[in-house]
């Protein structure tokens, strides 16, 4: 009986079918919950599948909560996490290293929050300069983390989720005010060549 306890107490409410949220590879799917012998120890293990990556993970259900392993994110936290895209990007004027590190911890975090701010922070509509390598790289990562959650939470398509969440990033101010200031150059224009 105390066994019993143990394993459901071991299981964390995550259970099998449910997708799921993991730091380091970003949306899975628990496709098992198996038990194997390792070194003379027996495990109980989430079998995590990652269909996008062809990857599969074996997590122990007593480490679940410790690597960070959490349920998708509520609808409350989508719309919040929208609302973040919508806002201006914070850009620390440091060594682009020392931003990359930060830029990674939160991708990694697992964080729809810290992921979402990464992807504000990086993005460049086209009438901005172009991204260096390795900023294109982090920006498509945390794009490819939220897009996939949003999608999961709200049961739609990727291609829905990228095209919801380039709307919001049209929204922040930084690009209002440029596409503003493109309609007025474009009615100075009009008007000299009407004079």
């Amino acid at each position: 009986m105390t066994t019993a306890k143990k394993t459901t107490a071991a299981r964390q409410g995550f259970k099998t079918g449910e997708a799921i949220v993991y730091p380091a590879h970003g949306v899975g799917r628990i496709t098992a919950i198996e038990e194997q012998e390792i070194a003379g120890y027996k495990l109980e293990l989430f079998v995590v599948s990652f269909e996008k990556d062809k990857m599969v993970l074996r997590v122990p259900t007593a480490k679940a909560n410790s690597v960070g392993m959490r349920k998708l994110a509520e609808p409350d936290l989508v719309k919040k996490a929208l609302d973040v895209l919508t806002g201006r990007a914070r850009v620390k004027r440091t060594m682009w290293s020392r931003r990359a590190q930060e830029y990674e911890a939160k991708i990694n975090s697992g964080d729809l929050i810290a992921v979402t701010e990464v992807v504000r922070d990086l993005y460049r509509s086209e009438a901005q300069p172009e991204q260096s390598y390795s900023e294109r790289q982090l920006y498509e990562a945390a794009l490819d983390r939220v897009v996939r959650e949003i999608a999961a939470v709200n049961r739609i398509t990727e291609t829905e989720s990228l095209k919801l969440i380039e709307q919001n990033l049209a929204k922040s101010p930084r690009r209002v005010k440029a596409n503003e200031a493109d309609g007025e150059g474009e009615t100075e224009d009009m008007q000299d060549e009407a004079a």
